[in-house]
């Protein structure tokens, strides 16, 4: 019988400067936004803006915000991201790494990390459950760039985007449950990064399909493999039915817009508006683009959205922490690894 290779797990996230500080935000911010899935405009003219103009004034803004969150340990969602990896190594017999996308904690060496330890075939986590051409697309692509490079012996193997997986849903709508129990709301907003609407009509392999309508989202295509706001609208619904909320009770939006562009609506700080001025004075804000809380959540969600909120007119607001490192999550994650491990990842 022929010796099989040994397996590993790599667990990936977005990334994160190495400091609060404008010194290490802005070679972050360069790496992030000349990525070509980031900003998909010609590299020259991607240059000129990324280079020639946001990089003389975002770093000091971004670091500011940085700030604001940073933790004696160090970034979040570096740290969030650590714990959860620990725990994940704890429950399952085979090595496991942390990768991130941006930053200093490379996929390069965590594919490294791996192979030091005999691994030869890897279950690769982008941890992002919506597939978007700006988060797990970029992962993988350069995963693969990389695991070429320098590890062509390598053999990986890809969790799809969770948006809708049944283990995943029931998880987050427990979580969610737990942290909302006894509190008063009369809302609940689940929050989405936003993405521009030409991100969207990019990655529609029908090239027909996106109308941007509002009904192309709920009707069967091909195309919803790849998009990103199908399959943030298919997690709401999911969301809703588990928690048991109504249609009116429950919505969703975009946040994290930047420049002039159309992104995809609604736009969370124009439904904070909107729904204190509609009389929902009590808002719970979700936010399940993410699985760990970072910069997105911590700050432009539970600090800056709080006070849009409340200055729209709102009474009481609160955003729910993110799955993390909890052990329900880390032992959902472990169930996905045991099932690939076992040979039946043909499912993902």
């Amino acid at each position: 019988m022929a010796k099989l290779n040994k397996k590993g797990v790599l667990i990936i996230n977005l990334g994160s400067p190495k400091s609060p500080t404008a010194k290490d935000v802005k070679p972050y911010l360069a790496e992030f936004l000349m990525d070509e899935r980031v900003i998909d405009l010609p590299k020259l003219l991607r240059t000129f803006l990324v280079k020639g103009i946001i990089l003389n004034v975002r770093p000091k803004k971004s670091a500011k915000a940085y700030k604001k969150i940073w933790w004696e340990e160090g970034s979040p969602l570096i740290v969030i991201s650590e714990r959860f990896t620990e725990k994940l190594r704890n429950a399952i017999d085979i090595p496991v790494a942390l990768g991130m996308r941006y930053g200093e904690m490379n996929i390069q060496k965590a594919l490294q990390e791996l192979q030091d330890q005999g691994v030869q075939e890897v279950y690769v986590i982008p941890m992002y459950p919506q597939y978007a051409m700006s988060s797990y697309e970029t992962v993988e692509i350069k995963t693969r760039e990389v695991q070429q490079d320098f590890f062509p012996n390598m053999k990986l193997s890809f969790k799809k985007a969770f948006y809708q997986d049944a283990d995943y849903i029931d998880v987050l709508a427990k979580d969610v449950q737990q942290k909302i129990q006894g509190k008063d709301y009369d809302h609940i907003l689940v929050s989405y990064h936003g993405v521009p609407e030409r991100h969207i009509r990019k990655g529609d392999v029908t090239k027909s399909h996106c109308k941007m309508d509002g009904k192309c989202c709920i009707s069967d295509s091909k195309a919803h493999e790849f998009c990103y706001k199908h399959q943030c609208v298919t997690t709401t619904i999911k969301l809703r039915e588990a928690l048991g909320e109504s249609e009116e009770n429950l919505t969703h939006s975009f946040q994290s817009r930047l420049g002039s562009d159309a992104w995809i609506k609604p736009y969370t700080d124009k439904e904070f508006e909107r729904l204190a001025k509609e009389g929902k004075k009590k808002l719970l804000v979700i936010t399940p683009a993410f699985v760990a809380d970072c910069l997105e959540t911590l700050e432009e969600i539970a600090m800056e959205g709080k006070e849009q909120f409340l200055e729209a007119g709102g009474d009481t607001y609160e955003h729910i922490s993110c799955l993390n490192d909890a052990d329900p999550w880390v032992a959902t994650v472990a169930n996905w690894v045991q099932n690939w491990n076992e040979g039946s990842s043909s499912i993902d």
